[in-house]
């Protein structure tokens, strides 16, 4: 395990109260999580329902309840000018985490193909300009990549996750990835983003084709909450990690 301590701490800046978060949305299944009790609450900064579905999945087994930003009080915007993707999910956590004075879960991903030079990397969001949509940026994309042979469209989907504590201090931080391929066509529905053209070869599907829980095995956003669990569960006081090795722990950044 790779950690750093800082005994760095930021100033609390609450706009609104904790108790202003909305509610979870469920109790956990029966055996999951700690027995009998309601999750524990933490906002993803993000208004990307997609994306919080995929979080809310990965984590309320776990006995954490994932609330986007369109489900709480009003925050300002951030304004995503990192350099890397470690850099924007920080910013993210950091700010909303002050905002709303609630532990917050800022991720920044997206996908850095070979041919390009990594590119779109932490622009993927906004790849085709202002007003980009999944759409328009897939196509630029097919137009970058226009004549290069499958071979040579290699790729992969990168996660940054940040996890800041109710005064904006960024407590802990991971980043894993997953390796592909661009398809030529899109292939499936499922998901968002490049999901339709990122191919994982050993299944010979997009993410766009496969399921739900095929996803979260695969993914780079569920392989770098995995990682993060370990760490994340008694830093928030919710359930126990799985015992099966998963959870793997290198990598993670941790301070206090």
């Amino acid at each position: 395990m790779s950690s750093s301590l800082s005994s760095t701490n930021s100033p609390r800046t609450t706009s609104a109260p904790t108790d202003a978060l909305p509610s979870p949305p469920t109790r956990l299944p029966e055996g999951q999580g700690r027995q009998g009790a309601q999750p524990v609450r933490i906002v993803l900064a993000t208004r990307n329902a997609k994306k919080c579905r995929e979080l809310q999945d990965l984590l309320l087994p776990h006995g954490i309840a994932v609330a986007s930003l369109a489900e709480c009080p009003p925050t300002p915007d951030v304004v995503e000018d990192g350099d890397t993707f470690a850099d924007n999910a920080a910013k993210k956590a950091r700010e909303i985490a002050r905002a709303l004075g609630a532990w917050t879960i800022g991720e920044d991903s997206g996908i850095a193909v070979d041919a390009l030079g990594g590119r779109p990397g932490v622009y993927s969001a906004r790849y085709s300009g202002p007003g980009a949509t999944d759409q328009s940026n897939n196509d630029l994309l097919m137009e970058e990549l226009a004549g290069i042979p499958a071979e040579r469209r290699g790729a992969r989907y990168v996660c940054h996750v940040a996890v800041a504590d109710p005064t904006g201090a960024v407590r802990l931080q991971v980043e894993d990835y997953c390796r592909g391929r661009i398809a030529a066509e899109p292939h499936g529905t499922n998901g968002f983003g490049y999901d339709p053209y990122f191919l994982i070869r050993e299944y010979h599907r997009t993410f766009g084709e496969l399921g739900p829980v095929v996803k979260q095995q695969l993914s780079h956003r569920g392989r770098a909450l995995r990682r993060l669990l370990p760490a994340l569960l008694p830093l928030l006081g919710a359930g126990q990690a799985e015992p099966d090795g998963i959870g793997d722990e290198r990598g993670i950044s941790v301070h206090h």
